[in-house]
């Protein structure tokens, strides 16, 4: 399970219809909102290596 970066629920990759991709790494999102707002800042939510 992958975990939405905006509001930090569980996600099932395998099934979600909502991802992108920011520096090399893929995020999945519960929700056509969440990715929207990924999408406006991702810096902000993307993880920090």
């Amino acid at each position: 399970m992958a975990v939405d970066p905006i509001c930090k629920m569980e996600v099932d990759e395998r099934k979600t219809k909502w991802s992108s991709s920011f520096k090399g790494k893929k995020y999945y999102f519960c929700a056509p909102g969440c990715l929207k707002e990924f999408e406006k800042n991702p810096e902000k939510y993307a993880e920090k290596d």
